[in-house]
């Protein structure tokens, strides 16, 4: 149980810094996607801005830096 509870807090943290790393139109538009089952994977780095990419299940989303949503990107998630 206590590592579990391990894996957890530290799972939370880097949540956290990836969440730290939005913009505030970016985890607005998270916060909408979150209530159709999608999660924050991963924030993209790039010359035009961060790219948030939210999973859920085989459905990938994308939100640029203007908030907007993207349900259909044209990116490839490796697992």
């Amino acid at each position: 149980m206590q590592a579990a509870l391990i894996e957890r807090r530290q799972s939370s943290r880097e949540m956290q810094q990836i969440w730290d790393e939005l913009n505030l139109a970016q985890k607005f538009s998270v916060a909408e996607l979150q209530r159709y089952g999608y999660e924050l994977a991963f924030v993209r780095h790039s010359t035009t801005g961060n790219l948030a990419i939210l999973l859920a299940g085989t459905r990938v989303a994308a939100i640029d830096q203007d908030g907007e949503i993207d349900t259909e990107p044209k990116i490839t998630v490796r697992h």
